[in-house]
């Protein structure tokens, strides 16, 4: 059985159990039992996750500790192999990706569980509780096990919501067969409108999130405070959620990554109160321009095939990589997977060269074909449009995968369609000069992490180009029973920095 279906297996088996109940005791402040607990907590907070107007996933993870490792805490050292004397080193050079075997070196009396950021996880039970308020009642799942196999996990499906409404969702722990609660967490999440209903539209896209570049310290990063002050109705992870590349020599070191991240505060905070779509690209899958068959000692015992089931343990997602959710009559998103069907990057370009593979490009032609939302979107971890730098060769905007990228442009072009997306460390606004085509590039989470493209270049594609991080803001607005979409790049602290409104 592969990693993907025995995953899903267990989700719909927690799925299936849930039990529908009133319950109109929930109205207990937290702190009458956290006092004194002693745990399981869920320090890296809660996940909602796949919002359509009638579902969502609720996302949870238990934990031994209420709090994550400091950052002061030691972190393990990575060592590769000199093929020529045989001893582990240091990497030296330009050279940062060798074809060598690591080694991982832990300091005395430290390993994967104390070193900073780590927040490890632990047995138990848990359980959801939702409500769409008003008089509502409550109700509420059976308690189910986490999955100490996938990182003390437990994804729960509420089905049967109302659409158009706001959800108050709260999620609690306790020790295995115990009757008392360990843990709270409380959060609330909007579920899309009706397929006919005129509602506006607020979400918000990022990209290319490195812990090395955070920049709000303990805290994690700026931008999660800024897009929570607008309260969007959903969000989009493009990708790189995580960087494996440097550090995550097997699957324990990987999950550590998705620890120190989501334990910071302003994405716990975030998280419990906006519900999400994750993508993942190369970085999050396992490391930079990576494809199914790769082959390399680079990363030691951490495999593509792990990759694909961390991250399907650490979000909150259905039984395909990719798909598409309507938010009421005028907007609809496709979300598409760019690695695990794609082609060797350094195959010769042609028509049996692909990115997206032949099953999900039908499943796309089919599904946008068949909608009648009034916009469109096409949500991608990388470029279709670009510009991008030269000697890139891993998206539809380089040459390595121009076929099927024209071939791409000019149906989502056929379509009235706009592109989104990820994977740049830059923002941008492009119109190809073939197609017509507009594309808009979110730019990365910090402004530590932007780079790759020169300030000031502007080529004839772009409408705009900044190197900067921040976020894209898009809203589906409606004025006299017309209906406008506006796309606003916005910096990590929420000010406007570009806006471009399309005539409809």
């Amino acid at each position: 059985m592969s990693n993907r279906r025995k995953f899903i297996r267990d989700l719909s088996l927690s799925s299936a159990a849930i039990a529908i109940g009133v319950n109109n005791n929930n109205k207990i402040s937290p702190f009458d039992f956290l006092k004194n607990s002693n745990g399981p907590f869920m320090a890296t907070g809660i996940k909602i996750g796949e919002v359509s107007s009638t579902a969502a996933i609720i996302w949870t993870r238990l934990t031994k500790s209420p709090v994550r490792v400091t950052d002061d805490a030691p972190q393990p050292t990575i060592l590769y192999k000199n093929p020529t004397t045989g001893k582990f080193e240091h990497k030296e050079g330009k050279e940062t990706r060798p074809n060598r075997e690591p080694k991982i070196i832990y300091p005395r009396g430290i390993d994967v569980n104390t070193i900073a950021g780590a927040v490890p996880g632990t047995a138990g039970e848990v359980r959801v509780l939702w409500t769409a308020g008003n008089g509502n009642a409550w109700k509420e799942s059976a308690w189910q096990p986490v999955n100490v196999d996938h990182d003390a996990t437990r994804q729960f499906v509420l089905s049967d919501l109302l659409p158009g409404k706001k959800y108050e969702v709260k999620v609690q722990s306790r020790m295995t067969g115990d009757k008392k609660i360990s843990a709270i967490v409380e959060g609330s999440f909007k579920t899309a409108p009706a397929i006919n209903d005129s509602d506006d539209i607020k979400f918000m896209v990022v990209t290319c999130q490195e812990y090395h570049d955070r920049d709000y310290a303990a805290k994690g990063f700026k931008i999660y405070e800024a897009m929570l002050r607008q309260q969007p109705d959903f969000f989009v992870h493009t990708g790189d959620v995580v960087y494996y590349d440097q550090q995550a020599k097997n699957i324990d070191l990987a999950r550590w990554h998705w620890q120190r991240v989501y334990s910071f505060p302003t994405l716990v905070e975030f998280h419990k109160n906006v519900s999400s779509y994750f993508m993942k690209d190369d970085h999050d899958t396992w490391m930079n321009d990576c494809w199914p068959t790769m082959e390399t000692k680079f990363m030691g015992d951490f495999t593509f095939q792990q990759g694909q089931q961390v991250f399907l343990e650490q979000v909150p997602m259905g039984d395909k990589p990719y798909r598409t959710f309507q938010w009421g009559k005028d907007l609809q998103i496709w979300l598409v997977e760019g690695r695990d069907f794609r082609s060797p990057n350094n195959l010769p370009d042609g028509p049996g060269k692909t990115i997206w593979g032949k099953e999900q490009i039908e499943w796309f032609k089919q599904t946008v074909q068949a909608s009648n939302a009034t916009f469109k979107i096409l949500i991608s971890p990388t470029p279709l449009v670009g510009p991008d730098r030269p000697k890139k060769n891993d998206n539809y905007a380089n040459e390595g995968f121009y076929h099927e990228g024209e071939l791409l442009r000019k149906f989502v072009e056929q379509q009235k369609m706009y592109v989104v997306n990820g994977d740049r460390h830059w923002q941008y606004a492009s119109k190809d000069v073939e197609t017509g085509l507009l594309e808009f590039g979110c730019g990365p989470v910090s402004n530590e992490h932007a780079g790759g493209w020169t300030q000031g270049h502007k080529k004839p594609e772009h409408l705009y180009v900044n190197v900067v991080g921040g976020y894209l803001e898009v809203n589906v607005i409606h004025s006299q029973d017309r209906p406008s979409i506006v796309f606003t790049h916005r910096s990590v602290d929420g000010k406007v920095l570009f806006e471009y409104k399309p005539i409809v």
